[in-house]
């Protein structure tokens, strides 16, 4: 009985996790070496950069491979992808990743929401 509960708990804990874990899909962007960001509706969401501040979001190698799907190399082998990810936030910056899911750049690029990112580049 006792294994049962302590997977039970074990089971609801991890829900509680992934229930506040916030949805975001937008541009995912490695620009330069150590530094990502999410682009989305809401704005920049600073995933990684070790050249300023050294912050990192735990989980970084949930991000997979970009260049393996639709993926707009602007520089050697940096560039951006449209993606979606569970993450946590803490108002500013991306501090957990949970999942990624990279889609056609054609979603991005027809999300009226997400054009800055386009423009402002």
């Amino acid at each position: 009985m006792r294994p049962l509960i302590v997977a039970v708990v074990s089971f609801l804990l991890a829900s509680a996790v992934a229930a506040h874990a916030e949805h975001r899909c937008g541009w995912l962007s490695n620009s330069a070496t150590g530094k990502w960001d999410l682009y989305d509706a809401q704005g920049a969401w600073q995933i990684m950069f070790l050249g300023g501040d050294g912050s990192r979001a735990e989980g970084m190698e949930k991000i997979p491979d970009l260049a393996a799907g639709e993926y707009v190399r602007t520089f050697a082998t940096k560039g951006y992808a449209c993606a979606c990810m569970n993450v946590d936030t803490d108002g500013e910056a991306i501090t957990r990743i949970h999942s990624v899911k990279q889609l056609a750049l054609s979603v991005c690029q027809q999300d009226p929401a997400i054009q800055y990112f386009l423009t402002d580049e």
